[in-house]
């Protein structure tokens, strides 16, 4: 089974969702907003840029991984697509502990 290929892009992006302004992560690769939690469809493999959807990624429950802890499930409003990513040392932990009592 092949691994997904990574690309590293850490970039500044303003969340379509809630208009935060997202800073870069800095120790890895930002790809949610640390406020509301959502994302944009823009991967087909982490970094690529090469998804065409580019929908809305609004988190629908959290995982809790071992190795990686908090873990976001996402689910694309425009096409369904499930896409999973690990939380930031920065995001909203009462919007996680919401998404677990809520969402799980």
């Amino acid at each position: 089974m092949e691994r997904a290929q990574f690309t590293k892009i850490d970039e500044e992006f303003i969340c379509e969702n809630c208009g935060t302004k997202v800073q870069k992560l800095g120790y890895s690769c930002r790809n949610h907003c640390p406020i509301c939690l959502c994302s944009k469809h823009v991967d087909k493999n982490p970094g690529d840029r090469e998804e065409e959807c580019h929908g809305l990624l609004k988190p629908i429950r959290i995982e809790i991984n071992p190795k990686k802890g908090y873990v976001i499930i996402f689910k694309c409003i425009k096409c369904g697509a499930i896409r999973k990513n690990k939380a930031a040392e920065d995001d909203n932990l009462e919007l996680i502990y919401e998404i677990m009592r809520n969402g799980n």
